[in-house]
């Protein structure tokens, strides 16, 4: 007896490629898209890291003397020399919180203002992060 070999006919193979090379087109720029988003929360994070110590200058020192809580001053924190992976640039002024991330996390800057509300201090959101919906207000 003899044993009949069988395989895939060139046409499957050609449609299983095809197939392959469509979701390899849809699924490579969303997953660029994710990876930049995961840098720029990085960076981000590290920001938010900062709102702790302006906290505790306003507690101090009182919302009149927001001027005094800079970087290094105040209880707040100073800025590192050697900035983290994901982050260009990161200020605090007048107890403004800016991190700019780098280019490969989209280059947008994320801009934290406290504000005291009825005794409550509150942060808004606000720089070009929020037009790309990289950041949430």
């Amino acid at each position: 007896m003899k044993k009949v070999q069988q395989g895939f006919t060139l046409i499957e193979l050609m449609i299983v490629v095809a197939i392959i090379g469509i979701l390899a087109a849809v699924a490579l720029p969303a997953y660029q898209d994710y990876t930049r988003k995961a840098r720029f929360a990085e960076s981000v994070s590290v920001g938010n890291a900062y709102k702790l110590g302006v906290a505790e200058c306003i507690n101090n020192r009182g919302i009149a003397n927001i001027a005094d809580c800079d970087a290094g001053v105040n209880d707040v924190p100073a800025v590192p020399a050697a900035m983290p992976a994901n982050v260009a640039s990161l200020t605090v002024v007048d107890g403004v919180v800016t991190v700019t991330a780098i280019a490969a996390g989209g280059g947008y800057t994320s801009i934290l203002t406290p504000s005291v509300d009825g005794g409550a201090l509150k942060w808004v959101q606000s720089g070009t992060c929020l037009a790309a919906n990289f950041c949430k207000q």
